[in-house]
């Protein structure tokens, strides 16, 4: 069993095990020449600062380090807003209450002057681009549980009042842009608040899910043309709650009951309860793009990450997203960048919304899947290969509004739904140790920095939590927690726990983020090099690739296997970058020997 006071110790020894060549002899004992890199210690005086890169309103997405967060769990600047609106405010009367930092699922008081006080720690480890969970105006508390992640809006024109003001949330994005930090919303078209009620379910007042609960079983589209269909009626008072006024009516929602999650229910049904808008009806587009360029002209963000993008028809997005490209550069944001979040790890699926669907780019749920195949579960690293060899698809020379290609694909390992990429690894059948643990998340860290696609680092990964699965049990907190369920986890490579503030820039991990990020921004073939891949096999072991642009070529190899592994290359002139793969020169070869659990990067020079 590890013992917490060995822990500095025990990730000492798993970085140097990283970071340090096998020094097994390699099988010809008469090399023609050596050359033993030192490419460790090349990344000491590396710094990631944004300040340093292009301006932030030229630079392309290919340059930016994500760090996706949930405002309410990370830092509390301001604990007057910690209930929200005023229980006298009659407008914002159902935004109020829901706190509670003993209940993960309610309000724990996280808000944007937090946010904000938290910029040097952000920007300190490299992070160029920040990406919020959605902070409009919410209904406060639905059953047992709040609006603390911001996907239950009511108003979709001003901020949720436990997380401030709208002029906060301005000052925000000022102060992050004077840092050259980009700022992107997290937001929603599929769906409001719960506020529709059916009287099939809920009786004649609507008000009968307060007792008997809130599930509607779905209604066909069949059904419904034989006149089974639900009455969708809104309880009395709160018939003007939503803003703007157009979504009060409930002619533009679905009112279908619940959705299956399969067939025609995964456009048309409620999600879990929210009412679910009709977006295939002209009037609601146009009032969606109307709400977000609204958004875009107040307070001037640098994109949009779009919710729910599967739950929404096809042909909406093939309006929305050109309109709102074009409204940003209007309004003089030249780069805006969407990405939409489409919840299958299918490439073909997954790269019909970047085609068809005229989106720039998506959440690229497929690496992870893959990630968590080959490095948690230890199958073969063809599996890799076998994904990016799918990377074509998402390219778009047939639509106007960009050519997209996979190099703009937005990578992750952990989020908000599925859970952190370490719970994978702390319940994982092969009973990883710490050490096992430590190593195995900085090599699919790697993958997601430094394979093709732009890496996104989930809040909190870089201090070590592990969590206890997906949706409220990955979701802890930053500032210090009183949820008994995040404070008895035993994070990653600190003695701390989430009872204890968690912004430690000296964390390991969060230097190695430093570290990866100071690599993506120094070399351009990193972020826009074209991805070819080497070599992959059917087991756990070597995976290389190259990434080239213009005349900088580099070579990749990982080593997803626990044992020490050989990979031989024609030529005999490559620059170690980082790691050690204990290069050794053959004639015209070069044999790299790699640690297990690591990876190395070279540069390769040609005469």
């Amino acid at each position: 069993m590890f013992i917490k006071k060995n822990k500095n110790i025990l990730l000492l020894s798993t970085l140097l095990l990283t970071l340090t060549a096998c020094k097994e002899e390699p099988v010809n004992n008469n090399p023609t020449h050596v050359h033993q890199s030192s490419a460790a210690e090349n990344t000491t005086n590396l710094v990631a600062k944004a300040v340093q890169l292009a301006p932030y309103g030229k630079r392309p997405i290919t340059d930016e380090v994500f760090y996706f967060v949930l405002p309410d769990r990370f830092a509390n600047g301001d604990k007057s807003n910690d209930l929200g609106a005023n229980a006298n405010d009659k407008k914002r009367a159902l935004s109020h209450g829901g706190f509670d930092k003993t209940n993960k699922g309610m309000f724990h008081g996280g808000d944007i002057k937090g946010l904000t006080a938290k910029l040097d720690y952000l920007d300190n480890m490299g992070i160029t681009a920040i990406w919020l969970t959605p902070v409009l105006r919410n209904m406060a508390v639905q059953a047992d549980s709040a609006g603390y992640h911001g996907y239950w809006i009511l108003d979709f024109s001003e901020l949720d009042p436990h997380f401030g003001s709208n002029q906060d949330l301005k000052d925000f994005i000022n102060k992050a842009h004077q840092r050259n930090i980009k700022v992107f919303f997290d937001i929603i078209t599929n769906h409001t608040a719960d506020v529709i009620k059916y009287k099939e379910c809920h009786g004649e007042d609507g008000l009968g899910w307060i007792v008997n609960g809130n599930a509607c079983p779905y209604k066909s589209l069949a059904d419904m043309a034989k006149g089974d269909k639900y009455s969708p009626i809104i309880p009395q008072g709160n018939e003007k709650l939503k803003t703007p006024a157009w979504l009060n009516d409930v002619n533009y929602y679905h009112n279908q009951g619940d959705s299956t999650w399969q067939g025609e229910s995964v456009l048309n049904g409620d999600f879990s309860g929210l009412d679910d808008i009709k977006t295939e009806n002209p009037v609601v587009v146009n009032g969606m793009i109307a709400i977000y360029k609204k958004l875009i002209d107040e307070f001037k963000p640098d994109g949009y990450r779009i919710d729910t993008v599967k739950h929404v028809n096809i042909e909406f997005w093939q309006k929305f997203a050109p309109a709102l490209i074009a409204h940003a550069k209007e309004v003089g944001i030249e780069n805006f960048f969407m990405f939409g979040e489409v919840y299958s790890s299918d490439a073909s699926y997954l790269s019909q919304y970047t085609t068809t669907g005229k989106m720039q780019s998506v959440l690229d749920f497929a690496l992870q899947a893959v990630l968590v195949e080959t490095i948690v579960e230890q199958q073969g690293t063809d599996k890799l290969a076998q994904l990016f060899n799918q990377d074509h698809l998402y390219q778009d020379p047939l639509h106007q509004n960009q050519n997209s290609t996979a190099n703009e694909l937005i990578n992750f390992i952990s989020n908000h739904d599925m859970g952190r990429f370490a719970h994978r690894l702390a319940t994982s059948k092969f009973n990883y140790n710490e050490q096992q643990q430590i190593a195995r998340l900085n090599l699919a860290s790697a993958m997601m920095f430094f394979a093709r696609g732009v890496p996104v680092i989930y809040y909190g990964d870089e201090q070590g939590f592990v969590g206890d699965g997906g949706d409220r049990d990955a979701r802890q907190d930053m500032m210090p927690s009183l949820v008994a369920s995040y404070n008895d986890d035993d994070l990653l490579a600190t003695d701390k726990t989430t009872a204890d503030d968690n912004f430690d820039i000296n964390h390991p991990l969060y230097q190695t983020f430093s570290h990866y990020a100071a690599l993506y921004q120094q070399y351009p073939s990193l972020r826009n090099g074209k991805q070819n891949i080497l070599y992959s096999q059917n087991k756990a072991g070597i995976f290389a690739l190259t990434k080239t642009l213009a005349d900088e070529k580099l070579l990749l190899i990982f080593n997803t296997s626990d044992t020490p592994q050989k990979f031989t290359l024609a030529g005999t002139h490559f620059n170690a970058i980082y790691g050690d793969a204990n290069a050794r020169t053959y004639n015209s070869e070069t044999q790299f020997t790699l640690a297990p659990l690591s990876f190395a990067i070279y540069q390769k020079l040609t005469f």
